[in-house]
Parts: structure tokens; sequence; C-alpha cells
């Protein structure tokens, strides 16, 4: 049995479906890496709304995805923008968002960390900044969750320079209850936060990061870094204070950083473990046990796919994460919040289904081939 699918070049090739998954269940424990997965929310298809309305979800899947991570022991990662912060999720729905998520997390003894930003204004003075963030870090710890205060498009907006910085974060890590996660976004994933540390030269803006962290370091349990440079992370994070933790956020080169080197080595914070949470978790528990080079035999080949999900534009990565969801049967439907559906070609949806599909990623293949054939179908591609 075969599907068509479509190129890049504008025509069709023939595909083999895999016929059996990758037998992964839940199991014990991680115990080696601190791994959190950022995971999506699933839109309510149902809601009468435009791309500019309020978010609508689908809170019983959405809750649903999140017991499913938690399963194989990953911890998550919510209100991030895997979950379309700033796309489509806004500050409103983001809280409820961290209510409900925080509350479930309880109820099955999961892990969870919250993103505190500023989305509820779109530009203001330092001290308005500060006061969002303070709303959210409120909210956030009012729930029971972790903090991760997310880089602000706001801040970016409003800082004159490193030390704008300095003042806004020293304020938000002197009040926070307990030690928070620190979150550098680079432009890639949100060209808004160009220059963020109060330099476009990443040199520069490491050192203020560095100090930052370093005047506070009782307050940091660690940074997430997301600027898909490899060797960046790894400089950066043999500078870490001693008990600060680098989570890695490069969806490129996340095997290596987790592995380390002999100097050490990356937790994980990232959206690419979405799709792949089952597959990741066994990959973290080989790991657990030493072996090395069995954790990177099962986590090198997802790469691909994940490099393929996240290329530029990167910010629209969200998209094949929510597709892939919707084909291996963790929702209903390939609607997501704002329209954002729309934001990759069939071409690379196609792709995506191959990679993942090769990966044994689907519980039930058939069910993800019969679902890829609706949307072929529905671009008017006939089998």
């Amino acid at each position: 049995m075969t599907i068509r699918l479509p190129d890049s070049q504008g025509g069709l090739r023939a595909y083999e479906p895999r016929q059996e998954p990758l037998a992964l269940t839940p199991g014990a424990p991680l115990t080696s890496r601190t791994v959190f997965s950022a995971a999506h929310v699933v839109a309510d298809p149902y809601a009468d709304v435009s791309p500019d309305s309020p978010a609508a979800v689908d809170w019983d899947a959405t809750l649903a995805f999140r017991r499913h991570l938690w399963s194989h022991g990953l911890g998550v990662a919510e209100a991030m923008d895997t979950a379309q912060r700033g796309m489509g999720l806004d500050w409103a729905g983001a809280a409820e968002l961290i209510r409900r998520s925080a509350a479930e997390a309880e109820s099955v003894g999961g892990r969870i960390a919250c993103g505190v930003g500023t989305d509820q204004i779109t530009a203001g003075s330092l001290a308005e900044v500060r006061a969002a963030y303070e709303e959210q870090l409120a909210v956030v710890e009012g729930s029971g969750a972790q903090a991760i205060l997310m880089a602000s498009r706001a801040l970016a907006a409003a800082a004159k320079g490193p030390e704008d910085y300095l003042e806004v974060y020293g304020h938000l890590l002197r009040q926070a209850a307990e030690p928070v996660i620190l979150h550098w976004l680079g432009p890639m994933f949100d060209p808004a936060l160009e220059g963020y540390w109060g330099s476009s030269d990443l040199d520069a803006a490491t050192d203020t990061f560095l100090e930052v962290i370093a005047a506070h370091p009782d307050k940091v349990d660690g940074i997430k870094v997301s600027l898909l440079d490899a060797q960046r992370e790894i400089d950066l994070r043999r500078r870490l204070p001693q008990g600060v933790r680098c989570y890695t956020g490069d969806d490129f080169n996340y095997p290596e950083l987790i592995a380390g080197d002999e100097k050490g080595f990356s937790h994980a914070l990232l959206g690419i473990f979405d799709p792949l949470g089952p597959l990741a978790a066994e990959a973290v528990r080989v790991l657990d046990t030493g072996n090395v080079p069995g954790f990177r035999d099962l986590l090198d080949p997802t790469v691909d796919l994940s490099r393929h999900l996240f290329q530029a534009p990167t910010r629209f990565y969200k998209t094949g994460v929510v597709f892939l969801a919707w084909l291996a049967g963790h929702q209903s439907h390939f609607t997501m919040v704002g329209g954002l559906q729309s934001a990759r070609s069939l071409p690379h949806f196609a792709r995506a289904y191959e990679l993942a599909d090769g990966l044994g990623l689907f519980p039930d293949p058939k069910l993800a081939e019969e679902r890829m054939k609706n949307l072929l179908a529905l671009y008017g591609v006939a089998q």
C-alpha cells in the first residue's frame, strides 16, 4: 500500500507508510536530566471565531495531551510559545491555561513550569513592563507552578540598553518566591526580540545575561537558551554559576547538547519534545543508565524531523507540531488557534508526515495514513 505525497517541485511521489509503530510505553521516572516538553494547545473547532478573536480552546483535549506527556515522565512547560503565546493565545487565555494545567499537574503528580511574560500589553514604559511581568508572576506562583521568565517584546521595545534589562530582571528576581528559569528566545523564533539583553552583538548580550544571573544565583534555577547555535550554548553553560542549570531550547542540536561532554551537559525544555515525547523520554531513560551511544541512537534520527518543523520562518513550527498531534490521534481535528493551520504548505506537511511515520511516532499508523489522505484530498490530491 502506498500513498502519493506532493513534493517541493510540484509533483507527486509514492510513499509506503510504516505498518507498525515504535513500541513506547511509560517507564521509570527520568533521573539524569530534567526534561520539559513545551506543549501545544488544542483549539475548539466548533467555536465561531475569527483569526483575531480571543482563542477558543478545547480544554479537555488540551489537558489530555498534558497527561500524555506526564505519563511518560516528562515535565510540561506551559503557556510558552509552543502554546501560541503572542500568536493567537492572549494573556487571558494563557492565564486560564496556567491555572487549569497547574491544577491538573497537582492531581496527577506531574511537573510543570509556566511562562511569565508581558503579553497583556503591546508596548509601555519600563514601569509598565515590570507591572505586566509582576501580574503574570503572581498568577503562576499562585497556581503552584514554577515560573519561566520569558523574553518580552515590550521590554525589547522599551529598553534603551543593557542597564534596563538588569534593572527589570533584577527587580523580578528579588521578588520571586522560588527560583525561576530565565528564557532567552532568539529572533528566529520572534523577530520582535532582536537585540535582546541590550545588544544585537550576541557576545555582549551574553555578558549582560550572565550579569543578571550572577547578581541573583539563588533565584535562578536555570536558563533556557533558544538561539539554534550549539557552540554558543556550550560556551554559555560553562560560564554559569554553580547550581544554575542550562535547559537547551535548541531544536536543531538537542541530542549532542543533552548528551553533553566532559565539562557538562544541558537539560531540556523543547518544543520538539511535544511530538517526540514518548521517544524522547525513552532516550533519556537509556541515558540514565550511562549508555550515551544508545541515547544518541534513539534521538539522533529525530533531528531531520525537528529541523524540518523548525525551518524558516521558524516561528511557524507550531503548525507542524499540531499537525503531528492530529495524525497521532491526540486530537480529532487539524484546526489551530488563530487559523495558524494555514501557515505551512502542503509539501511541508507531506514531508513532516513521512519523517514522523518513518520514526514510528504514530501509535496507529493506519489512522495517520487515513488522516493524511483526508488532508491531501482537501487540497485536491487524488490517491
